[in-house]
């Protein structure tokens, strides 16, 4: 069974959302983490920098356990600090940072996974090295109603034209991931179905 359960989820990312979990939401982290999904990220942007420090430490130590990859969102600076050698971030983020910062990026850490949209932000993410894109929005989701699904005919587009691993977000589920899979994705990325998943 837990081979299976990890089979099931190798392709998977975990995107965190403390509002969605029923209960502690590091002992769900501690759950979620051994069905060994492909790797977790830490988004919770409510917090202030010093409690984003404290939980990243806590979901670090986590992930470590399992040997799970666990990439900070946006907080670059708290990764460095932490010892986190993998950081997730937006293009905005991105174009906002110098030419010397994003060399001192790829020196700095192991994995480096971009939010795009479009076939412009992943140009624009493989050339400030991206290891791994993030990319959306591929079905409707709760998370951002009424805004329409780009579908698996963009994932299929993006993923020929993408030297790196992509990984869909966006109203995903299990049942969704051998679609996009199909059409050339890594894999996909899931909030409410790790944030609310019962044990």
């Amino acid at each position: 069974m837990i081979i299976f359960m990890c089979r099931e989820y190798e392709h998977t990312i975990v995107i965190t959302n403390r509002a969605l979990v029923q209960g502690d939401f590091l002992m769900q982290m501690e759950k979620v983490v051994r069905l060994h999904p492909r790797a977790l990220i830490l988004r919770e942007k409510d917090l202030t920098d010093e409690e984003y420090e404290q939980l990243a430490g806590k979901v670090l130590e986590i992930c470590r356990k399992e040997n799970v990859a666990c990439f900070l969102h946006s907080r670059i600076a708290i990764a460095r600090k932490i010892g986190c050698e993998r950081i997730h971030l937006s293009i905005p983020i991105l174009q906002n940072l110098t030419e010397v910062e994003r060399i001192r990026l790829r020196k700095e850490f192991e994995e480096i996974s971009i939010s795009c949209h479009s076939l412009r932000d992943v140009q624009t993410a493989i050339n400030s090295g991206a290891t791994q894109i993030i990319l959306g929005t591929i079905f409707e989701t709760d998370c951002k109603k009424g805004l329409k699904g780009k579908g698996t005919e963009f994932v299929k587009e993006i993923c020929s034209q993408c030297p790196v691993p992509v990984y869909t977000i966006g109203g995903m589920n299990l049942e969704r991931l051998a679609d996009v899979m199909d059409a050339g994705a890594a894999g996909g990325c899931m909030m409410s179905g790790f944030m609310k998943m019962s044990f």
